[in-house]
């Protein structure tokens, strides 16, 4: 973090830190040695960011005498002490800045350079030749100063207050406090101790000026003789701390107060122009017509999204830590490798006769450079790796800092900055850059087959291209949902054998035969249509040219006990109108209708119910099973595609290819429940209305595939339950009418 607390002109920590409309920090002083006095009459380049008042009346320069201090350029008045005194009198102040440039024209530029403190270029304070002020061309206007970020580059201008009408950075000045506080304590150890780390120092000799721990007080510096007159006092407590002298990071801080009116604390958010105002500066119209919110809200708003932006950068810093383990196992995989392909080599040329000897220096020295550039490349890694970490940790730490502070108005002054900066971090983590760029194994082997004369052209041949080795299946994405489950698996790491395809397999949920289900190139496959209740066993392989690889481990999956399903909007008919998710249906003809549901049947045993919400005009919905392809513009059951029970306010009917049978007494109303209850095991289907079986079941000996099935028509309005456990007991029922 110390990084973030220095300043990027002088390289030390921050003095007075000061916000440049661009967000960056620079201290005060340091702003001083960097601002660049512009004649009006030059500035021919727009300002990138506006003052941040109005510029002073020609007047008020104009006011200053002629002299060797009016000579020298009326010196750029840098704070608001100097534009309160008055322009004149030349270049013996503190706050006043004369920069020339070569010409002496009194512009001066900003130039990074590597002679400097983090590429900063100073400009120092150069006089004015004499006759500058009268060579000057007449008209030209009083001089004004800017200042150049020393990060981005970017120009701002001064108003009349300098360099005073930046606002000063609090948070990042407390967070500087804190962190040289703990650094002084730290430094408060035992400078006797053998112990590593030393202990804490206990008490300090003022005589001997010497810090000891306990046991070191008793050994070195006992209480008698010459020492006995010593006297021992407590060792020197951190500024900010109990008895330290200064103020703590939290107590004793005076609340900020608005720059424009010294007396009033910060109550406001401006959101146009990014700034804390009080109730004066609204008062004074000078925000009126801005967005402007309290300030306690926003302060939360900013750091809640300055949190949520951490979040993200942190999961980076995580997965850069767990690949520089990755990389440093790399290095020691690498170097074994290395060692076992030399011996390897050695033994095989050790083998062969005497004509094999000069060879054998040559290709020790193919693996030797083989390994460099494999170390290399690591290190390389690691380097670049270890740099981003160290940002990114730094940036965290600073604005994990940030975080803790109670200042709204102070965060709020670096927060925007800070979001972009964390977010600018996170994307740096590119997709790829926490992958190796090499392998560890060595593709090299040695052919020891050749005859004798052809030893003198013995060189290592690539490895063959091999099959790909075992999938790695990815459980924490495997899942299942309703009759459908859903696989991932992905290549083991490091794994350079080239994959044209994938293999899926299945069984057929009563442990039998593996099928294949899926061959492509896809890592994740979801298969529907399977029985519900079921285990299944799924396994998967890696295809390339060279063949087949292994099956990876096999995973079981559990379909539901239950099906949830809704009304399929996509094959229902179009006079039908769902709505409800898709549970409630009606219609909008006066002719019956058919919509399906989206579960598919084909074993087990099956339960839902249908609640009738609206029933006018004494209509005859039906309710039951059917195949995909039944017709849809005509009541369920006229064909034999349905499997079905038609009701009225009396009496129900079970009807299959337009034949009626088992009328049975007890109709429906609104408010009724129709259960359908679907045994694939027995082969049956059974009706309930309000709980109450309706005769036997209704059709024997059917097999397929079925799904629920409904029709109506704009009398009626039914809604759908799914989910249900299959009903225990259930009434005696009604036996249909001879």
């Amino acid at each position: 973090m110390e990084e973030e607390l220095k300043c990027p002109v002088c390289g030390s920590l921050f003095r007075e830190p000061i916000i440049l409309p661009c967000s960056h920090n620079v201290c005060l002083p340091c702003a001083r040695t960097i601002a660049v006095q512009t004649p009006e009459s030059e500035q021919h380049l727009p300002p990138l960011l506006h003052p941040r008042g109005p510029a002073p009346p020609p007047s008020a320069a104009a006011a200053a005498g002629p002299g060797p201090g009016a000579a020298a350029g009326s010196a750029a008045c840098l704070d608001s002490e100097c534009a309160a005194g008055g322009g004149g009198g030349g270049g013996d102040h503190a706050d006043k800045l004369s920069l020339h440039s070569e010409t002496d024209s009194g512009y001066g530029s900003y130039t990074p350079s590597l002679k400097s403190p983090n590429g900063v270029r100073v400009l120092p304070l150069v006089p004015a030749p004499p006759g500058a002020a009268a060579a000057a061309p007449r008209g030209a206007g009083p001089a004004s100063s800017s200042l150049t970020c020393p990060q981005c580059h970017r120009s701002a201008s001064l108003d009349q207050r300098g360099l005073r009408g930046f606002q000063r950075n609090r948070l990042l000045e407390a967070i500087v406090q804190r962190y040289q506080q703990g650094r002084a304590a730290a430094a408060a150890k035992c400078q006797l101790c053998d112990r590593s780390p030393p202990e804490p120092a206990a008490v300090l000799c003022e005589q001997c000026e010497v810090l000891y721990c306990g046991p070191c007080q008793l050994r070195c510096h006992p209480a008698r003789g010459p020492f006995a007159k010593h006297r021992l006092a407590p060792p020197p407590a951190p500024p900010g701390a109990p008895g330290g002298g200064g103020k703590g990071a939290g107590g004793g801080r005076r609340l900020p107060t608005c720059a424009e009116h010294d007396l009033e604390n910060y109550s406001m958010y401006c959101v146009s122009c990014r700034s804390p105002v009080c109730y004066r500066c609204l008062e004074e119209g000078q925000h009126g017509k801005h967005d402007v919110k309290a300030l306690g809200a926003m302060w939360k708003q900013h750091k809640a999204q300055l949190s949520q932006a951490l979040n993200g950068v942190s999961d980076k810093a995580k997965e850069a830590k767990e690949f520089l383990v990755q990389l440093k196992n790399l290095l020691q995989q690498i170097q074994e490798n290395g060692l076992d392909y030399e011996a390897c080599l050695v033994a095989q040329c050790d083998a062969l006769v005497d004509a094999l000897t000069r060879q054998k220096a040559k290709l020790l020295t193919k693996v030797t450079k083989e390994r460099e550039h494999k170390l290399k490349v690591v290190w390389d890694q690691i380097n670049h790796c270890t740099l981003k970490l160290r940002q990114s940790t730094g940036l965290m730490e600073y604005c994990l800092e940030v975080i803790k502070e109670n200042d709204p108005s102070g965060f709020l002054q670096i927060s925007d900055a800070l979001i972009k900066r964390v977010q600018v971090s996170q994307e740096q983590w590119v997709k790829g850059a926490l992958e190796p760029k090499v392998s560890a194994e060595f593709d090299l082997t040695l052919d020891s087959e050749p005859l004798l004369q052809s030893i003198h052209q013995l060189d290592f041949i690539q490895m063959k291209c091999r099959v790909p080795p075992v999938p790695l299946l990815q459980l924490e994405k495997c899942c299942t949902r309703n009759n459908s489950v859903t696989l991932a698996w992905r290549m083991p790491p490091l794994s350079h054998n080239p994959v044209e395809g994938y293999i899926l397999e299945l069984d057929d949920g009563d442990g039998g035969q593996f099928r294949e289900v899926y061959v492509g190139k896809e890592t994740l496959c979801t298969i529907d249509g399977l029985h519900f209740n079921s285990t299944y066993n799924a396994r998967v392989k890696a295809f390339n040219s060279s063949g087949v690889g292994p099956y990876s481990k096999t995973v079981i999956l559990q379909t539901s006990d239950v099906a949830w399903f809704t009304f399929d909007p996509s094959s229902a008919h179009r006079d039908i109108v769902l709505s409800n998710d898709n549970q409630t249906a009606t219609c909008n003809s006066y002719d019956d209708r058919v919509v399906l549901g989206t579960a598919a049947f084909s074993k087990g045993i099956h339960y839902w119910e249908l609640h009738v919400d609206r029933y006018d005009n004494h209509p005859d919905p039906a309710f039951g099973i059917a195949r995909i392809n039944v017709v849809k513009d005509m009541m369920l059951g006229k064909d034999d595609k349905a499997w079905a029970m038609y009701v009225d306010n009396n009496r129900s009917w079970f009807m299959h290819c337009n034949s009626h049978t088992n009328r049975t007494e007890g109709g429906v109303s609104k408010g009724a429940t129709v259960g359908v209850l679907l045994d694939l095991n027995k082969h049956n289907l059974t009706f309930y209305i309000n709980g109450q079986q309706q005769g036997p079941p209704a059709f024997e000996n059917i097999e397929g595939v079925f799904m629920p099935a409904l029709s109506l028509n704009r009398n009626v309005q039914v809604t759908l339950h799914t989910g249900l456990e299959v009903p225990q007991c259930v009434k005696q029922p009604k036996l249909p009418n001879n």
